[in-house]
């Protein structure tokens, strides 16, 4: 899929999301998805994008694969440059702080992110680089 296209539909999928508190679009692939809000790292703009989560107790879990690309993901630029976040599950959302998973922490992981959706591990054939799992943690 055209990058441009990727964005689009990306942006139709969380607005879509939003305006009915996650009735629609909250489920892709048999997976649950969350909406996550960024600051762009070179606008200060907010940015929103549709996610695959998973949880580890009260913090989030996000995978910052891109499809594969040879690059992150924008969103995952914005929050190594301003790790605090807005998420929205269904209708309720609040603030986070975004960290990414240490080695160790991403080899306990990567199999349970590849164990729910089975394109990541098309997406890491894909690309050289290390396909970084974020921890969404609520502001406390």
């Amino acid at each position: 899929m055209r990058d441009a296209t990727a964005r689009r539909l990306s942006r139709l999928h969380a607005a879509v999301y939003r305006l009915t508190g996650g009735r629609i679009g909250r489920r892709l692939v048999r997976n649950d998805m969350l909406v996550l809000t960024t600051t762009g790292s070179r606008t200060g703009r907010p940015h929103t994008v549709p996610l695959l989560y998973l949880r580890d107790g009260d913090a989030l879990v996000v995978i910052a694969s891109w499809g594969g690309r040879p690059q992150h993901p924008q969103w995952y630029t914005n929050l190594v440059a301003n790790p605090r976040a807005t998420v929205q599950v269904d209708s309720r959302r609040w603030t986070v702080r975004a960290r990414t998973a240490t080695p160790d922490e991403r080899a306990v992981w990567w199999p349970r992110v590849l164990a729910t959706y089975k394109g990541y591990r098309l997406y890491e054939s894909n690309t050289d680089r290390v396909i970084p799992v974020v921890f969404l943690e609520p502001e406390r």
